[in-house]
C-alpha cells in the first residue's frame, strides 16, 4: 500500500507538471504568434506613420500658402484663419484615415464612424453644442464683425480680443482677466465693437446753479473743451441742458474722441472733467453740492425743541 500511494502521488505530481508546462508552451507560442504578426506589421506601421507625417507637412504647406495667397487683403484677414485652420484639420484627418487603414488590416473610415455612433440621435444630440459653436466660429471669421485687437462688449464682458478660434473666441478684460466666450454666444447675442470705428463719443454730465446763465456756462465749457489735447478736432462738441436736477440744472457735455480705446477714453474723461471745472471756477459759476430744504413750519419742531429742554432740565435737577 505505500508503494502505491507513493505511484499515484507522483503521477498526479507529473500530470501537474505536464499541465504547467502545455500552459507555459501555449503562452509563448501566442506571445511569439503576437511577436511574427507584429513583425509582420512593422512595414506598414512605418509607412503609415510616414503618410501621417506627409499629410502633417502638406497641412503646414497649406497653412503657408494660404497666407501667401491672401495675407495680401486687408479686408478679409480672418478669412486666412479659417482657411488656415479648416483646411489645416482636413488635410490632418485624411491623414489619419490613410495611415490606420496601411496601419490596420480590415479597418475603413465606415467602421469608424460606425463604432463611434455620429449617426445617432443621441450622439448628435451630445455634439449638437460642439457643432454650434464651430459653425459659428466659421460664420464669425467670414463675416468679421470684429478682429483681433478690437474692444468688445459681450453680455457682462468687456476687453480686447485676443484670438478668434474656431470654437471660442479669447478675450482680455481691462483689469488683466483673460475670458473664453464660445463662438455661438457672440453670434447670436448682441455685440458691441467699441473700436469699430476711429472716432467716439463720449459725454460727463455737470450741474451749475439755478442763479447761473445757461448759455455762459455753455461758452465757458465750451471754451475749456478746446484746452484738452484728446477731444477731437474734427467733429464739434455740444453742451446741452437735460433736466432741472434737485439742486442744479443739468447740462450734459459730449465730444468726440480720435482713438476710440478704452485707454483713451478713462483719459479723455478725466482731462474733460478737469478742464470743465477749472473753466467754470475762473468764471464764477457755480457747481453746487446737493441742497436740502427742511419745512418746520407746521409747528412740529418747536415741540421737538420744547420736549428736549425739558429732558435736559429734567437730567440736570437729578
Amino acid at each position: 500500500m505505500p508503494f502505491a500511494n507513493l505511484t499515484d502521488t507522483s503521477q498526479r505530481l507529473s500530470d501537474t507538471a505536464q499541465e504547467k508546462v502545455n500552459e507555459y508552451q501555449s503562452i509563448v507560442s501566442v506571445a511569439n504568434d503576437m511577436f511574427s504578426d507584429f513583425m509582420e506589421r512593422v512595414p506598414y506601421l512605418l509607412v503609415a506613420l510616414v503618410v501621417f507625417i506627409v499629410f502633417w507637412l502638406l497641412s503646414i504647406a497649406f497653412k503657408k500658402a494660404v497666407t501667401k495667397l491672401l495675407s495680401k487683403s486687408h479686408s478679409h484677414r480672418n478669412l486666412v484663419r479659417v482657411f488656415q485652420r479648416v483646411g489645416g484639420a482636413l488635410i490632418l484627418f485624411i491623414g489619419l484615415m490613410v495611415a490606420m487603414v496601411i496601419a490596420l488590416p480590415g479597418f475603413t473610415p465606415a467602421k469608424l464612424i460606425g463604432a463611434l455612433g455620429i449617426g445617432s440621435v443621441a450622439i448628435g444630440f451630445a455634439f449638437k453644442d460642439i457643432f454650434q459653436n464651430l459653425l459659428s466660429g466659421i460664420l464669425l471669421l467670414l463675416s468679421e464683425p470684429f478682429r483681433i485687437g478690437d474692444q468688445i462688449v459681450s453680455g457682462d464682458y468687456e476687453g480686447t480680443v485676443e484670438d478668434i478660434k474656431v470654437r471660442a473666441t479669447t478675450i482680455k478684460t481691462y483689469d488683466g482677466r483673460q475670458v473664453v466666450i464660445p463662438n455661438s454666444d457672440l453670434y447670436t447675442n448682441a455685440l458691441t465693437v467699441n473700436t469699430a470705428y476711429k472716432r467716439r463719443r463720449l459725454q460727463v454730465d455737470v450741474g451749475i446753479g439755478y442763479e447761473d446763465d445757461i448759455e455762459q456756462a455753455k461758452s465757458v465749457i465750451l471754451q475749456g473743451l478746446k484746452q484738452a489735447d484728446t477731444v477731437s478736432k474734427l467733429a464739434e462738441p455740444s453742451v446741452i441742458a437735460t433736466a432741472f436736477g434737485d439742486s442744479s440744472m443739468n447740462l450734459t457735455v459730449r465730444w468726440y474722441i480720435d482713438n476710440g480705446t478704452q485707454a483713451n477714453k478713462v483719459t479723455s474723461i478725466h482731462e474733460v472733467i478737469v478742464a470743465v471745472k477749472s473753466a467754470l471756477n475762473d468764471a464764477g459759476v457755480n457747481i453746487p453740492f446737493p441742497i436740502r430744504t427742511l419745512d418746520f413750519s407746521d409747528g412740529s419742531a418747536q415741540k421737538v425743541i420744547e420736549d428736549v429742554q425739558q429732558s435736559r432740565e429734567s437730567n440736570a435737577q437729578v
